[in-house]
Protein backbone atom coordinates (compact mmCIF):
# COMPACT_ATOMS: atom_id res chain seq x y z
CA UNK A 1 0.00 0.00 0.00
CA UNK A 2 1.23 3.35 -0.97
CA UNK A 3 2.35 5.49 2.65
CA UNK A 4 -0.08 7.92 0.90
CA UNK A 5 -3.67 5.30 1.64
CA UNK A 6 -2.23 4.63 5.42
CA UNK A 7 -4.28 5.78 8.63
CA UNK A 8 -3.65 8.47 10.09
CA UNK A 9 -4.55 8.78 13.97
CA UNK A 10 -4.95 11.65 16.48
CA UNK A 11 -1.47 12.01 17.95
CA UNK A 12 -2.77 11.48 21.42
CA UNK A 13 -3.65 7.88 20.61
CA UNK A 14 -0.27 6.90 19.39
CA UNK A 15 1.27 3.47 21.20
CA UNK A 16 4.60 2.02 21.87
CA UNK A 17 4.71 -0.32 18.96
CA UNK A 18 3.06 1.73 16.12
CA UNK A 19 4.97 2.09 13.39
CA UNK A 20 5.01 5.98 12.34
CA UNK A 21 5.61 8.00 9.38
CA UNK A 22 5.89 11.64 9.82
CA UNK A 23 5.25 14.06 7.30
CA UNK A 24 8.04 16.46 8.25
CA UNK A 25 10.69 17.46 6.28
CA UNK A 26 14.67 16.45 7.65
CA UNK A 27 15.29 19.31 9.75
CA UNK A 28 12.01 19.58 11.13
CA UNK A 29 12.02 16.76 13.98
CA UNK A 30 15.04 15.17 16.22
CA UNK A 31 14.52 11.61 15.00
CA UNK A 32 17.13 10.02 12.81
CA UNK A 33 14.18 8.40 10.28
CA UNK A 34 10.85 9.94 8.77
CA UNK A 35 9.33 6.67 9.45
CA UNK A 36 9.98 4.37 12.60
CA UNK A 37 8.44 1.91 14.66
CA UNK A 38 7.78 3.50 18.54
CA UNK A 39 10.30 2.02 20.71
CA UNK A 40 9.14 4.28 24.30
CA UNK A 41 7.01 6.58 25.80
CA UNK A 42 9.63 9.22 25.47
CA UNK A 43 9.75 8.71 21.61
CA UNK A 44 5.77 9.48 21.54
CA UNK A 45 5.90 12.68 24.19
CA UNK A 46 8.30 14.36 21.36
CA UNK A 47 6.10 13.88 18.58
CA UNK A 48 3.52 15.41 20.42
CA UNK A 49 5.75 17.96 21.34
CA UNK A 50 6.21 18.79 17.39
CA UNK A 51 2.80 20.56 17.24
CA UNK A 52 1.37 17.56 15.16
CA UNK A 53 -2.47 16.75 15.53
CA UNK A 54 -2.39 13.20 13.37
CA UNK A 55 0.05 10.73 12.07
CA UNK A 56 0.11 8.53 9.72
CA UNK A 57 0.89 4.67 10.75
CA UNK A 58 1.29 1.57 9.00
CA UNK A 59 -0.64 -1.27 10.09
CA UNK A 60 1.65 -3.57 8.87
CA UNK A 61 5.16 -2.31 10.33
CA UNK A 62 3.39 -1.71 13.59
CA UNK A 63 3.36 -4.50 16.28
CA UNK A 64 0.07 -6.07 17.91
CA UNK A 65 -1.92 -3.60 19.36
CA UNK A 66 -4.42 -2.92 21.69
CA UNK A 67 -7.73 -3.18 20.16
CA UNK A 68 -8.53 0.24 20.87
CA UNK A 69 -5.61 1.14 19.28
CA UNK A 70 -6.53 -1.34 16.09
CA UNK A 71 -9.68 0.71 15.91
CA UNK A 72 -7.83 3.38 14.56
CA UNK A 73 -6.44 0.84 11.72
CA UNK A 74 -9.99 0.02 10.15
CA UNK A 75 -11.23 3.30 8.24
CA UNK A 76 -11.12 4.65 5.05
CA UNK A 77 -7.61 4.77 4.44
CA UNK A 78 -6.27 8.48 5.73
CA UNK A 79 -8.53 8.86 8.25
CA UNK A 80 -9.34 7.48 12.10
CA UNK A 81 -11.80 4.83 11.75
CA UNK A 82 -15.29 6.35 12.28
CA UNK A 83 -17.61 5.33 14.91
CA UNK A 84 -20.15 3.70 12.64
CA UNK A 85 -19.88 0.14 11.13
CA UNK A 86 -18.71 -0.32 7.45
CA UNK A 87 -22.23 -1.96 7.26
CA UNK A 88 -23.80 0.93 8.14
CA UNK A 89 -22.31 3.43 6.04
CA UNK A 90 -22.49 0.78 3.32
CA UNK A 91 -26.82 1.13 3.76
CA UNK A 92 -26.72 4.71 4.26
CA UNK A 93 -24.29 5.47 1.42
CA UNK A 94 -24.81 5.74 -2.09
CA UNK A 95 -22.32 4.12 -4.51
CA UNK A 96 -21.89 7.57 -6.27
CA UNK A 97 -21.38 9.59 -3.05
CA UNK A 98 -18.75 6.93 -2.28
CA UNK A 99 -16.81 7.30 -5.45
CA UNK A 100 -16.71 11.28 -4.90
CA UNK A 101 -15.32 10.81 -1.08
CA UNK A 102 -13.04 8.32 -2.52
CA UNK A 103 -11.63 10.77 -5.24
CA UNK A 104 -11.99 13.91 -2.69
CA UNK A 105 -9.79 11.63 -0.80
CA UNK A 106 -7.13 11.22 -3.58
CA UNK A 107 -6.78 14.88 -5.00
CA UNK A 108 -6.36 15.32 -1.13
CA UNK A 109 -3.32 12.87 -0.67
CA UNK A 110 -1.84 13.30 -4.15
CA UNK A 111 -1.90 17.31 -3.17
CA UNK A 112 -0.27 16.32 0.00
CA UNK A 113 1.98 14.19 -1.32
CA UNK A 114 3.10 17.18 -3.29
CA UNK A 115 3.40 19.26 -0.51
CA UNK A 116 5.52 17.65 1.08
CA UNK A 117 7.54 17.00 -1.94
CA UNK A 118 8.44 20.76 -2.25
CA UNK A 119 8.38 21.49 0.97
CA UNK A 120 11.45 19.36 1.43
CA UNK A 121 13.11 20.26 -1.45
CA UNK A 122 13.04 24.00 -0.77
CA UNK A 123 14.42 23.06 2.51
CA UNK A 124 17.54 21.36 0.85
CA UNK A 125 17.89 24.32 -0.92
CA UNK A 126 17.29 26.87 1.79
CA UNK A 127 20.09 24.88 3.80
CA UNK A 128 22.39 24.66 0.63
CA UNK A 129 22.47 28.49 0.35
CA UNK A 130 22.85 28.71 4.53
CA UNK A 131 26.02 25.90 3.73
CA UNK A 132 27.34 28.39 1.61
CA UNK A 133 27.47 31.61 3.73
CA UNK A 134 28.77 29.44 6.55
CA UNK A 135 31.56 27.21 4.52
CA UNK A 136 34.40 30.53 4.89
CA UNK A 137 33.68 30.85 8.50
CA UNK A 138 32.83 27.47 9.91
CA UNK A 139 34.23 24.72 7.11
CA UNK A 140 34.15 21.93 8.80
CA UNK A 141 30.19 22.22 10.43
CA UNK A 142 29.28 23.05 6.61
CA UNK A 143 30.32 19.79 5.80
CA UNK A 144 28.57 18.37 8.50
CA UNK A 145 25.30 19.98 7.60
CA UNK A 146 25.93 18.50 4.29
CA UNK A 147 26.58 15.36 5.02
CA UNK A 148 23.46 15.19 7.85
CA UNK A 149 21.39 16.30 4.69
CA UNK A 150 22.41 13.44 2.30
CA UNK A 151 22.22 11.13 5.25
CA UNK A 152 17.98 11.70 5.90
CA UNK A 153 17.65 11.79 2.05
CA UNK A 154 19.46 8.47 1.87
CA UNK A 155 17.29 7.33 4.75
CA UNK A 156 13.88 8.28 3.13
CA UNK A 157 14.85 6.57 0.17
CA UNK A 158 15.96 3.40 1.86
CA UNK A 159 12.73 3.25 3.54
CA UNK A 160 10.68 3.55 0.63
CA UNK A 161 11.66 0.34 -0.97
CA UNK A 162 10.47 1.52 -4.69
CA UNK A 163 10.96 5.64 -5.09
CA UNK A 164 9.47 7.70 -8.04
CA UNK A 165 11.10 10.30 -9.59
CA UNK A 166 8.65 13.15 -9.13
CA UNK A 167 8.28 16.51 -11.08
CA UNK A 168 7.57 19.46 -8.82
CA UNK A 169 5.55 22.78 -9.42
CA UNK A 170 6.55 25.44 -7.49
CA UNK A 171 10.24 25.81 -9.07
CA UNK A 172 10.76 29.58 -8.06
CA UNK A 173 13.99 30.71 -6.43
CA UNK A 174 17.71 30.70 -6.98
CA UNK A 175 18.79 28.38 -9.53
CA UNK A 176 22.08 27.15 -8.13
CA UNK A 177 20.83 25.51 -5.09
CA UNK A 178 17.98 23.86 -7.67
CA UNK A 179 20.77 22.42 -9.60
CA UNK A 180 22.60 21.02 -6.35
CA UNK A 181 19.20 19.66 -5.17
CA UNK A 182 18.13 18.35 -8.79
CA UNK A 183 21.84 17.05 -8.96
CA UNK A 184 21.74 15.01 -5.49
CA UNK A 185 18.40 13.45 -5.56
CA UNK A 186 19.29 12.02 -9.22
CA UNK A 187 23.04 11.06 -8.28
CA UNK A 188 21.49 9.44 -5.33
CA UNK A 189 18.77 7.18 -6.77
CA UNK A 190 21.00 6.43 -9.71
CA UNK A 191 24.01 5.40 -7.50
CA UNK A 192 21.25 2.83 -5.73
CA UNK A 193 20.60 1.77 -9.55
CA UNK A 194 23.52 0.76 -9.50
CA UNK A 195 24.42 -1.00 -6.65
CA UNK A 196 26.28 1.79 -4.78
CA UNK A 197 25.63 1.81 -1.02
CA UNK A 198 27.28 2.58 2.58
CA UNK A 199 30.15 5.26 1.90
CA UNK A 200 30.44 5.39 -1.41
CA UNK A 201 26.89 6.60 -1.69
CA UNK A 202 27.01 8.68 1.06
CA UNK A 203 29.71 10.11 -0.61
CA UNK A 204 28.20 10.24 -3.76
CA UNK A 205 25.42 12.23 -2.65
CA UNK A 206 28.08 14.85 -0.57
CA UNK A 207 29.86 15.42 -4.27
CA UNK A 208 26.79 15.68 -5.99
CA UNK A 209 25.64 18.17 -3.45
CA UNK A 210 28.48 20.60 -3.20
CA UNK A 211 30.20 19.92 -6.35
CA UNK A 212 29.89 23.82 -7.92
CA UNK A 213 30.47 25.00 -4.59
CA UNK A 214 34.12 26.10 -6.00
CA UNK A 215 32.03 28.68 -8.71
CA UNK A 216 31.75 31.10 -5.22
CA UNK A 217 35.36 31.78 -5.77
CA UNK A 218 34.92 32.65 -9.37
CA UNK A 219 34.26 36.09 -11.02
CA UNK A 220 30.22 36.88 -12.24
CA UNK A 221 31.04 37.31 -15.83
CA UNK A 222 32.40 34.09 -16.32
CA UNK A 223 30.37 31.67 -13.29
CA UNK A 224 28.16 30.41 -15.78
CA UNK A 225 29.51 28.48 -18.77
CA UNK A 226 28.64 29.89 -21.96
CA UNK A 227 29.56 29.31 -25.18
CA UNK A 228 30.65 32.76 -26.01
CA UNK A 229 33.26 32.71 -23.85
CA UNK A 230 37.03 33.59 -24.76
CA UNK A 231 39.72 31.13 -24.74
CA UNK A 232 41.01 33.12 -21.34
CA UNK A 233 37.02 33.26 -20.02
CA UNK A 234 36.75 29.52 -20.73
CA UNK A 235 40.38 28.53 -18.55
CA UNK A 236 38.80 31.00 -15.74
CA UNK A 237 35.57 28.79 -15.51
CA UNK A 238 37.20 25.64 -15.09
CA UNK A 239 38.80 26.63 -12.26
CA UNK A 240 35.56 26.23 -10.27
CA UNK A 241 36.90 22.13 -10.26
CA UNK A 242 40.07 23.26 -8.55
CA UNK A 243 38.49 25.68 -6.27
CA UNK A 244 35.61 23.37 -5.36
CA UNK A 245 37.82 20.78 -4.26
CA UNK A 246 40.02 22.89 -2.30
CA UNK A 247 36.86 24.06 -0.41
CA UNK A 248 35.69 20.12 0.40
CA UNK A 249 38.25 19.25 1.44
CA UNK A 250 38.57 22.41 3.86
CA UNK A 251 34.98 21.36 4.71
CA UNK A 252 36.69 17.40 6.34
CA UNK A 253 35.08 15.82 3.24
CA UNK A 254 36.75 11.83 2.19
CA UNK A 255 38.75 10.77 -0.42
CA UNK A 256 35.63 9.16 -2.75
CA UNK A 257 34.37 12.70 -2.79
CA UNK A 258 36.80 14.73 -3.14
CA UNK A 259 37.29 12.42 -6.80
CA UNK A 260 34.09 13.09 -7.37
CA UNK A 261 33.65 16.79 -7.63
CA UNK A 262 37.81 16.67 -8.69
CA UNK A 263 35.70 14.68 -11.75
CA UNK A 264 32.55 16.21 -12.22
CA UNK A 265 33.42 17.68 -15.83
CA UNK A 266 35.52 14.53 -16.89
CA UNK A 267 34.16 12.47 -19.93
CA UNK A 268 34.64 8.94 -20.57
CA UNK A 269 36.46 9.46 -24.12
CA UNK A 270 38.83 12.50 -22.27
CA UNK A 271 37.33 15.81 -23.66
CA UNK A 272 36.59 16.79 -20.16
CA UNK A 273 38.29 19.17 -18.21
CA UNK A 274 40.26 19.78 -16.01
CA UNK A 275 42.73 17.12 -16.69
CA UNK A 276 41.41 14.93 -19.89
CA UNK A 277 40.92 11.94 -17.91
CA UNK A 278 39.29 8.78 -19.85
CA UNK A 279 36.79 6.91 -18.50
CA UNK A 280 39.49 3.92 -16.73
CA UNK A 281 40.30 6.75 -14.76
CA UNK A 282 37.60 8.32 -13.46
CA UNK A 283 35.72 6.80 -10.44
CA UNK A 284 31.88 5.51 -10.42
CA UNK A 285 30.67 8.22 -8.53
CA UNK A 286 32.30 10.20 -10.93
CA UNK A 287 30.91 8.63 -13.70
CA UNK A 288 27.61 8.84 -12.26
CA UNK A 289 28.18 12.86 -10.99
CA UNK A 290 29.34 13.91 -14.40
CA UNK A 291 26.37 12.48 -16.18
CA UNK A 292 23.87 13.75 -14.06
CA UNK A 293 25.40 17.25 -14.32
CA UNK A 294 25.40 17.21 -17.70
CA UNK A 295 21.78 16.06 -17.77
CA UNK A 296 20.44 18.80 -15.95
CA UNK A 297 22.35 21.75 -17.45
CA UNK A 298 20.66 20.39 -20.76
CA UNK A 299 17.40 20.71 -18.58
CA UNK A 300 18.00 24.07 -16.98
CA UNK A 301 20.26 26.37 -18.97
CA UNK A 302 21.25 29.62 -17.61
CA UNK A 303 19.15 30.68 -20.33
CA UNK A 304 15.90 29.03 -20.49
CA UNK A 305 14.96 29.74 -23.98
CA UNK A 306 17.76 27.12 -24.93
CA UNK A 307 16.01 24.65 -22.23
CA UNK A 308 15.63 21.09 -23.55
CA UNK A 309 12.91 18.91 -22.46
CA UNK A 310 13.97 15.82 -20.31
CA UNK A 311 13.19 13.70 -23.39
CA UNK A 312 15.23 15.92 -25.33
CA UNK A 313 17.86 15.67 -23.00
CA UNK A 314 17.83 12.08 -22.75
CA UNK A 315 18.20 11.94 -27.23
CA UNK A 316 20.70 14.17 -26.74
CA UNK A 317 22.69 12.40 -24.53
CA UNK A 318 22.39 8.88 -25.85
CA UNK A 319 22.30 9.72 -29.50
CA UNK A 320 24.71 12.62 -29.95
CA UNK A 321 26.88 12.39 -26.52
CA UNK A 322 27.07 8.53 -25.64
CA UNK A 323 31.17 8.59 -26.14
CA UNK A 324 31.01 10.99 -23.17
CA UNK A 325 29.62 8.86 -20.47
CA UNK A 326 30.17 5.17 -18.99
CA UNK A 327 28.32 2.80 -20.91
CA UNK A 328 26.94 1.15 -18.09
CA UNK A 329 25.92 4.41 -15.82
CA UNK A 330 24.63 6.15 -19.14
CA UNK A 331 22.39 2.89 -19.88
CA UNK A 332 21.30 2.77 -15.93
CA UNK A 333 20.11 6.24 -16.25
CA UNK A 334 18.00 5.35 -19.14
CA UNK A 335 16.43 2.40 -17.42
CA UNK A 336 15.87 4.54 -14.41
CA UNK A 337 14.36 7.81 -15.59
CA UNK A 338 12.38 5.72 -19.09
CA UNK A 339 12.84 7.12 -22.34
CA UNK A 340 9.99 9.74 -21.37
CA UNK A 341 11.60 11.65 -17.78
CA UNK A 342 9.81 13.63 -15.55
CA UNK A 343 8.41 17.03 -17.37
CA UNK A 344 8.46 15.33 -20.60
CA UNK A 345 5.33 16.32 -22.90
CA UNK A 346 3.67 13.37 -24.19
CA UNK A 347 0.92 12.24 -26.89
CA UNK A 348 -1.01 9.18 -25.66
CA UNK A 349 -2.26 6.19 -27.77
CA UNK A 350 -5.84 7.45 -27.60
CA UNK A 351 -4.54 10.64 -28.84
CA UNK A 352 -4.93 13.02 -25.75
CA UNK A 353 -2.02 14.93 -24.37
CA UNK A 354 -0.36 14.74 -20.94
CA UNK A 355 2.77 16.20 -18.82
CA UNK A 356 4.54 13.13 -17.06
CA UNK A 357 4.71 14.00 -13.63
CA UNK A 358 6.49 10.84 -11.52
CA UNK A 359 8.39 8.04 -13.12
CA UNK A 360 8.67 4.57 -10.76
CA UNK A 361 12.49 4.52 -11.14
CA UNK A 362 11.83 0.24 -10.96
CA UNK A 363 9.13 0.28 -14.19
CA UNK A 364 10.04 3.29 -15.70
CA UNK A 365 7.97 2.80 -18.83
CA UNK A 366 4.66 3.47 -17.07
CA UNK A 367 4.82 7.04 -15.90
CA UNK A 368 2.03 8.94 -14.25
CA UNK A 369 1.10 11.77 -15.98
CA UNK A 370 -1.00 15.11 -15.64
CA UNK A 371 -3.55 14.48 -19.02
CA UNK A 372 -5.34 17.47 -20.85
CA UNK A 373 -9.30 16.57 -19.75
CA UNK A 374 -11.34 19.67 -20.41
CA UNK A 375 -13.87 18.28 -18.47
CA UNK A 376 -12.01 18.74 -15.19
CA UNK A 377 -10.09 21.44 -14.16
CA UNK A 378 -6.37 21.32 -13.60
CA UNK A 379 -6.61 21.87 -9.75
CA UNK A 380 -8.99 18.94 -9.38
CA UNK A 381 -7.09 16.70 -12.12
CA UNK A 382 -6.05 13.18 -10.61
CA UNK A 383 -2.59 11.99 -12.24
CA UNK A 384 -3.14 9.21 -14.83
CA UNK A 385 -0.76 6.05 -13.63
CA UNK A 386 -0.02 3.92 -17.06
CA UNK A 387 0.86 1.07 -14.62
CA UNK A 388 -3.29 0.74 -14.18
CA UNK A 389 -3.96 1.36 -18.02
CA UNK A 390 -2.39 -1.87 -19.77
CA UNK A 391 -4.50 -0.65 -22.58
CA UNK A 392 -2.83 2.65 -22.83
CA UNK A 393 0.83 3.61 -23.77
CA UNK A 394 2.99 6.87 -24.61
CA UNK A 395 2.83 7.60 -28.47
CA UNK A 396 5.33 10.17 -29.00
CA UNK A 397 7.50 12.92 -27.38
CA UNK A 398 6.01 16.99 -28.06
CA UNK A 399 7.95 20.29 -27.23
CA UNK A 400 5.62 22.81 -25.79
CA UNK A 401 5.31 24.54 -29.32
CA UNK A 402 3.79 21.40 -30.71
CA UNK A 403 0.84 21.70 -28.36
CA UNK A 404 -2.92 23.26 -29.15
CA UNK A 405 -3.45 26.56 -27.08
CA UNK A 406 -6.13 24.80 -24.95
CA UNK A 407 -3.61 21.94 -24.13
CA UNK A 408 -0.81 24.42 -23.82
CA UNK A 409 -2.73 26.52 -20.88
CA UNK A 410 -3.64 23.63 -19.37
CA UNK A 411 -1.18 21.13 -18.91
CA UNK A 412 1.36 24.72 -17.84
CA UNK A 413 4.79 23.16 -18.88
CA UNK A 414 7.17 24.71 -16.94
CA UNK A 415 10.23 26.70 -17.96
CA UNK A 416 12.78 24.59 -15.40
CA UNK A 417 12.67 21.41 -14.43
CA UNK A 418 12.89 20.43 -10.41
CA UNK A 419 13.22 16.78 -9.10
CA UNK A 420 12.45 15.10 -5.89
CA UNK A 421 11.99 11.79 -5.00
CA UNK A 422 8.61 9.82 -3.65
CA UNK A 423 7.48 6.31 -2.58
CA UNK A 424 6.33 4.56 -5.72
CA UNK A 425 3.12 4.27 -6.01
CA UNK A 426 1.67 0.54 -7.03
CA UNK A 427 -1.17 -0.30 -9.19
CA UNK A 428 -2.91 -1.39 -6.68
CA UNK A 429 -3.13 0.72 -3.80
CA UNK A 430 -5.47 3.28 -4.89
CA UNK A 431 -7.32 5.11 -7.65
CA UNK A 432 -5.04 5.14 -11.10
CA UNK A 433 -6.09 8.29 -11.73
CA UNK A 434 -8.45 10.79 -14.25
CA UNK A 435 -11.30 9.08 -15.28
CA UNK A 436 -10.90 8.44 -19.20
Amino acid sequence: MSDLLLPLIPVSDLRVGHFVLLDLGWMEHPFPRNSFRIGSERQIETIRALGLTRVRIDPARSDALTPEAAAHTSGAPGEAAATTTPAATAATQAPADTAAQQRAQALAEQRRALQRCERQYHEGARRYRALLDEMDRAPVAAGQQARALVDSMLSEIQDHGESAIRLLSDVQGDRAAQHAMNVTVLAVLLGRALGLEGEELEALGIAAFLHDIGKTRLPDLVRHKDDAFTAAQAKVYQEHVAHGVGLARAMGLGPIALQAIAQHHEAADGSGFPRGCRGEDMSRCAHVLALINRYDGLCNPLNPARALTPHESLSLLFATQKARFDPVTLNAFIRMVGVYPPGSIVQLSDGRFALVQAVNSARPLKPRVLVHDPRTPRSEALLLDLQAEPSLSIQRSLRADQLPRAALDYLEPRPRYCYFFERAVRPDSGPAGTPT
